[in-house]
């Protein structure tokens, strides 16, 4: 499982959302390393369609499917869920983590 963070540079949410997918993982029973991924400038996020600081994307999709902020941003992402906050719920993670094992086992 490929499991990325994408994030600007000093991202208030980073270590947090990075506890919040360790975290996941473990409850979930998946061992996987975790790439960072430094969007560095609008250049960098247009090429990664990136929405917003902290975006976590497993086996190449977005934890949300993309649907809650279709826009290119390099600001801080609001997850739905969590209390207008820019860490996306656990819960969020879980269900993506379960979907990516089930898809790989198809």
């Amino acid at each position: 499982m490929k499991v990325e963070i994408l994030y600007v540079a000093g991202c208030p949410a980073y270590f947090e959302t990075l506890r919040r997918i360790r975290q996941a993982l473990a409850a979930e029973g998946v061992a996987a390393n975790i790439r960072d991924v430094l969007v560095a400038d609008s250049r960098v996020a247009e090429h990664l369609r990136f929405p917003g600081s902290p975006t976590i994307r497993i086996d190449g999709s977005d934890i949300t499917n993309g649907a809650e902020n279709p826009q290119i941003s390099l600001s801080c992402r609001i997850y739905a869920g969590s209390d207008a906050s820019p860490v996306p719920p656990i819960e969020t993670i879980r269900r993506a983590i379960a979907e990516a094992r089930r898809k790989s086992r198809s």
